[in-house]
Parts: C-alpha cells; structure tokens; sequence
C-alpha cells in the first residue's frame, strides 16, 4: 500500500459524490471519509516510527522539467496525515444538522480539499507541493464565498489575494532552488544538499515566510482571518483552522528551515518574536470579543502563534511540541467551533452577553463545552497540556525572557476561555437561553469522540509523540549541525 491510494481516493471520491443528492451526498462523503481514515489506520499499523520515508510512490510526471509525483510518509508527515483523516469525517458529522444548497457540490470540495492537504503532507517533490497548496486553497475558496455569511464576497476575496500572494513568492523560491541544483530537480533531499550563499538563503527564506506566515497565520499577517472564520460556514471555518492552518507550520519543518538553514540564522529573532507578539495581541484582542466565533478564531492565532514559537526556537522539544500540539489543536478547535454552530443554530446568536445559563437545561451539553474548555487551556491531563509544555520549553531553551512571555497564551487563554464558559453556561436562563435543548444524534457523537480524544491524548501522549520522534530527532539534528556553517 502507498501514499497515492490515500491522496487519489479523496479525489475519486468527490467525483463520485458529485452524483448525489441532499443527505445521499452527505451519507456518501461521510462513508468515504471514513474509508480514507481506515486507510491511514492501515498504513499506521505498518509504519515504523524510525526517520526513513515509507509507502513511497515515485514516478514521473513531467520528467522533462525534473517535476515527479514523489510522495512519502516519516514519522512529521504521518501526525499530519492522522489529523487530516481523523477530521474531515468529523467535520462532515457536525454538517448533519443542516442542510445546503447543491449539497453535493459542497461535500465534493470538502473532499479534493482533504486531497490537496494530504499532497502538502506527504510531498517530497517542491513543485508538487506547490501543486497540493494551491490545490487546497481552490476548494475553501468556494465553500467560503457560495455558503459563506453576508460578507463572504468581500472576505473571500481578501483571503484569496492574501493567501495567494504569499503563495506566488514560495514559488519563486521554489523555481530558485531548482535552478540551483546540479540536477535540475525538485526532489526535496537535493533541496536540503544546497549550499547556498547566506544572502541567497536570506532571500528565498523570507519567500518561502511569507507564504507560510499568511497560512498559518502569524502576526501581522493574521488580518484575513478573524473575518474568514466568522463569514465561512462553520465546516469552511473548521477545514481551515483544524487542518489547513497547519500547513503552514508544516511548511516551516519540512522545507524552509532545513532547505534554508543559513537563512534562519541569519534571520532567527525575527519570526520568533513576531510569533510571540501574535500570542499577546490575539488574547488581548480575545477579551473583548462579544461574538463567541470570533473570539474563538483570536484564541487560535495565539495559539498557533506558541507553536510557531516552539518551531522557529528549533530545538527537539520545540519541534515535538508542535507535532503533538498541531493535532490536539485540531481536534479543539473543531470541537469549539462545533459548540458555537450548535448554539448558534438553536438560539439564532453567537453574542455572548445574549446568552447565560445553558448549563441548567443542557448538562450534556455542558460538560462536553467544558472538555473542550479544559483541552484547549491545556489543563494538566487534556490534550493541550503536554505539546504546551514542550513548546514553552522550546521557546525557553531558546530565549528564557521570550519563553516568559510565550507563557501568557497558558494565563490569557484560561482567563478569556473560562470567563467566556461563564457567561454562556453559568448563572440564571434568560428568555432566550431557557428553550434551549440538549444535544443529540449526530451532535452528542461528534462531541463524545471529541471528549474522547482530548482526554485520552491527555492522560497517555506517548503512542502520539512516538509517532514523530525519530524523525524529529534526525531533522532537528540534521539541521542543527549546518548552524556552524555561519557565526550567530
């Protein structure tokens, strides 16, 4: 079995759902979504955790041009591969309480999406990785601006040209390091054997930041996101901030730092400090938020921002911390963003100083909303807690007073998260909240799993952090020991 079965199926699949109809079209992308999880369950139990790349598929695609369909899985890619198969059929559960128009077109792009994604993750050839990021932008595109909020055209369009902008200097970059190789190839192992002068490095570096920057995103250029995750439908908004975000951070790991490690040196403070300075101002900003989707899309730039912190420190703890921390991030932020499209669709608001004492008429609900709390403060024992733990580790093994303040996103995130859990489940109902009913079906199954999860990951990571740590330990070595070919 190779990587191609779990990238084409996706595709195959959204091709075959495009023949349904209404819930036809949802049972048959939810049914496909799990088979592509089966897959990934498959090739887990036959990966070995060690720092080589398995289940390769390499064959020409345009041999002309050095271009081949090269894809691979280690131990970096198959976190990602985990959380891009464990949460699209989750996400596909939260839609089936609402019903679209051209249902089947919309399931269709939420599946070539997942395909996109999975060629970002597993790509070893930099032109196909360039293929598979915009690949994935096209689809959100759409699901964003045709079933988006009343401001979707004029967000869309600010998402697109931002993301697509930064998308065009990564392929100069990309275009550069080909040129550059003795093969003319974009295989990225020739990438990592260039020796490039520190002023090269410096300026395909920045090409390659740009690019990730807006995906992830980092301050200051987070502007299109708040506006993009409160205009998309909610399953638009958890694409892309449970998986899409990620590969950004993705990017950074595989091909920047290790393709440019020159550049990164050169350049270190820089993207780390604007990391942290994203943790501050999002949870700052995160107080006064009164739109509880809003304020959920500020608490994820600082907590990307801690993750992109603990990877441009680059050191093992940094790293692994964000490996695991992607995923538990993924799987909460699914689960917060699912909370609010829940009280939104029963209540028709997502003001927080509308609602109060849900708690009292919906306990099941109100212990699956606190979980969820708990896992993305990182409360000892939840999923948050130990990539948290690794990457202020990482930040403090790189800068103890910037490791200080990478801390606050821990304090902030507590105080603006449970005052937020306050104000929605606490206190008296009001005439709003009191017709409120507990969840159900479809919805007490999405939470469960989400439950589950941040509970499970907290109390025994290890099989997680397994997964990724030889080949954390290879490429953060690997990359360590360029360092020395330039003074810091």
């Amino acid at each position: 079995m190779t990587v191609s079965i779990l990238i084409f199926l996706p595709v195959i699949a959204a091709l075959v759902v495009l023949l349904f109809k209404n819930n036809w079209a949802k049972h048959a992308a939810l049914t496909f979504s799990i088979v592509e999880l089966i897959i990934a369950g498959i090739l887990l139990s036959r990966f070995v955790p060690d720092a080589t790349f398995q289940f390769v598929t390499d064959i020409p695609w345009i041999p002309k041009f050095g271009i081949y369909f090269n894809v691979g899985i280690d131990g970096i890619s198959m976190i990602m591969v985990l959380l891009s198969t464990l949460l699209v059929p989750l996400i596909i559960l939260t839609t089936y309480q609402h019903q679209y128009k051209n249902a089947n077109v919309f399931y269709a792009l939420i599946l070539f999406m997942q395909a996109g994604m999975l060629v970002v993750f597993t790509a070893l050839d930099g032109f196909l990785f360039y293929v598979g990021w915009e690949a994935a932008l096209i689809p959100i595109y759409f699901i964003c601006s045709l079933w988006g909020g009343q401001n979707r055209i004029r967000v869309t369009l600010k998402f697109f040209i931002y993301t697509f902008s930064g998308s065009l200097f990564m392929l100069v970059g990309i275009i550069f390091l080909y040129l550059q190789t003795p093969e003319k190839t974009y295989d990225i192992f020739h990438f990592y054997n260039l020796t490039l002068h520190p002023l090269q490095q410096s300026w395909v570096y920045w090409a390659f930041f740009l690019a990730f920057a807006i995906k992830m995103p980092l301050f200051p250029f987070h502007t299109w996101q708040p506006d993009t995750y409160t205009e998309a439908p909610t399953a638009g908004t958890m694409m892309l901030g449970g998986i899409m975000l990620k590969m950004g951070i993705y990017g950074v790991i595989r091909w920047m730092i290790p393709t440019l490690p020159l550049g990164y040196i050169q350049w270190f403070s820089t993207p780390l400090i604007l990391a942290i300075i994203g943790i501050v101002y999002a949870s700052i900003i995160a107080f006064t938020r009164k739109d509880g989707k809003r304020l959920v899309a500020y608490s994820s730039i600082a907590h990307v921002g801690l993750i992109a912190a603990g990877v441009f420190a680059w050191t093992y703890s940094g790293v692994q911390g964000a490996m695991i921390q992607m995923l538990s991030h993924g799987i909460n932020i699914v689960g917060m963003f699912f909370i609010w499209d829940i009280i939104s669709r029963r209540l028709n608001t997502r003001r927080i100083d509308e609602l109060g004492g849900i708690a009292k008429v919906a306990p099941k609900f109100a212990i699956a909303f606190l979980i969820i709390v708990l896992g993305t403060v990182a409360l000892p024992l939840t999923n948050g807690f130990i990539g948290e733990f690794m990457l202020l580790n990482g930040v403090f093994e790189a800068n103890q007073w910037l490791g200080v303040v990478a801390g606050l996103t821990m304090i902030l995130g507590a105080v603006y998260m449970f005052r937020m859990y306050k104000n929605v489940m606490q206190g008296e109902t009001n005439a709003l909240t009191v017709t409120f009913t507990d969840i159900s079906g479809s919805e007490t199954l999405v939470l469960g799993i989400i439950c589950a999860l941040i509970i499970a990951v907290g109390i025994y990571p290890q099989p997680i952090l397994h997964i990724s740590d030889a080949a954390v330990k290879e490429l953060v070595h690997t990359v360590t020991l360029k360092f020395s070919q330039v003074k810091p």
